[in-house]
């Protein structure tokens, strides 16, 4: 059975199907019924609330506060916005008619085609015009702003191509909409929120990302400026992890959204929105994860520590019981998620490979002899190397271990990016490096024709314009004109 648990297809063979049978396999979610959708399971889920929770958090710690928009928006507020609606058109699904009759001939239900809607309904693909033309009964004057809100919600966006937690027709996500009186304040909370996320994926996640700006084919529909974080996954492809968008005054001017300032004057309102979706799930299984199954970082582990007792009769499983209690309650009041799982309907071997394929941080294991020495077994999921330590110092070295790991992954990570980004200067290094996978930095002359015709011939885009890269001048790789600075290409998700 513990063999069956961990049959996944090796990432050297195929990276894609190794993440499909984790995804599987680990209990995180499953294609459902309906064509491109999933259902997450409950495990998959509990590491989407541990996310929810602290990016929560972090919001409201920056003054965001939570509201719920409709799901139907009417087809005419889209076209309001012509960027916006262009580049949702063809992902949008339409709602037509508003009830459903019995076939005539009983065999079952067919659309009524007399209850058709004098106006469709698109179901979300992002909440920007259904807000903006409510913020327009919000807003009369500058006392009235800023507006900070987030949005818990799904969305639907028609992708012919999907997979689990990457690319689905439906998914969960947060969107912040906020709504400001002077573009410099707009442009500092659109940088703000990029940090914000910044910080979760590096800090939550163990996952270091580049933070930059998107070039002008690249950004959001509507936006002025789209500010992303990129991270790069284990087979050198990138993964847009987190966007945030200056949406200037265009949403505003779309809804006639005004304001009155101090001195008597009107003025449209500056915007933002920023966002991440359960493609986070994505990110941190393709960061992290390896050949034996998840490897979680212990602050967004559901279970972060697990004990398992080995026993041989009730009554040394009793004797076990009794000794694990007060580790299992001082664990807890550190605010350690721990699980005992004492449960007889499963030999520890099984259990021990259901646990390492779920990614849990630390295991625990005692046995009949372990009682006798006061000694337990730990076991920690990022290396899989096991320690006997002295029963009676556990919680403090867990703890300890617990920060080490979380430190431990995201500096395996952090050197995997390292080791596979690369400066070049011609055009043929650059296609060169880029069948070895991973970030490449090179000059660019700034034109979207050459940005298209780089993407055409090697699959690769520029992921951003990077906050911090290196802005020395020199020659565009692919046409040899003038570039301002290095920017950061990849192929990605």
């Amino acid at each position: 059975m513990a063999k069956e648990l961990k049959e996944l297809t090796p990432r050297s063979v195929s990276y894609s199907q190794w993440y499909q049978d984790l995804v599987i396999k680990a209990d995180l979610a499953e294609n459902s019924d309906v064509r491109g959708c999933m259902v997450i399971k409950p495990y998959g889920y509990a590491i989407w609330e541990k996310m929810q929770r602290v990016l929560d958090d972090m919001f409201k710690e920056t003054g965001h506060q939570n509201a719920y928009f409709p799901l139907f928006i009417p087809k005419s507020f889209l076209s309001r916005e012509a960027e916006h609606v262009e580049g949702f058109a063809k992902e949008c699904a339409v709602v037509t008619h508003y009830r459903l009759k019995t076939n005539e001939d009983g065999t079952g239900v067919v659309v009524d085609p007399a209850a058709r809607l004098e106006e469709e309904l698109i179901v979300r693909p992002t909440s920007e015009t259904i807000i903006w033309n409510t913020y327009k009964g919000w807003i009369q004057s500058y006392r009235d702003l800023p507006i900070l809100c987030n949005q818990w919600a799904n969305v639907v966006r028609w992708e012919m191509r999907t997979r689990l937690f990457l690319r689905t027709a439906e998914f969960l996500w947060q969107e912040g909409h906020t709504a400001h009186a002077s573009e410099q304040e707009a442009l500092e909370e659109a940088e703000r929120m990029l940090h914000v996320y910044g910080d979760f994926a590096q800090n939550y996640m163990a996952m270091p990302v580049v933070k930059g700006v998107k070039s002008a084919s690249e950004r959001f529909a509507g936006a002025v400026d789209t500010y992303t974080i990129e991270a790069l996954m284990q087979d050198g492809k990138a993964l847009q992890s987190g966007t945030s968008h200056f949406l200037g005054q265009n949403f505003a001017k779309a809804f006639d959204v005004m304001y009155t300032d101090k001195e008597g004057k009107q003025s449209y309102v500056w915007a933002t929105s920023w966002g991440v979706s359960t493609r986070l799930m994505g990110a941190l299984i393709m960061t992290h994860s390896d050949d034996n199954g998840l490897v979680l970082p212990p602050q967004l582990a559901p279970i972060q520590v697990v004990i398992v007792p080995i026993y041989k009769s009730m009554e040394q499983l009793a004797a076990i019981d009794e000794k694990i209690a007060p580790v299992v309650a001082e664990l807890k009041k550190r605010g350690i998620s721990v699980k005992y799982d004492n449960a007889d309907n499963k030999k520890p071997g099984w259990k021990f490979a259901e646990y390492e394929l779920k990614g849990v941080p630390v295991r625990l294991a005692m046995g009949g002899r372990d009682m006798e020495n006061g000694t337990i077994e730990v076991m920690r999921r990022d290396t899989l190397e096991k320690k006997t330590r002295e029963f009676d110092s556990i919680v403090d070295y867990v703890q300890g271990l617990l920060d080490d790991i979380q430190a431990n992954i995201f500096k395996k990570a952090l050197d995997y990016r390292t080791e596979h980004t690369y400066v070049v200067d011609t055009y043929e290094e650059f296609k060169e490096k880029l069948e070895l996978g991973g970030f490449i930095l090179a000059h660019w002359d700034g034109t979207p024709e050459t940005e298209e015709a780089i993407k055409n011939e090697t699959k690769a885009t520029i992921r951003c314009i990077p906050f911090d890269g290196d802005t020395t001048p020199g020659t565009c790789m692919y046409s040899g004109k003038p570039s301002a600075r290095r920017v950061l290409f990849a192929r990605a998700y």
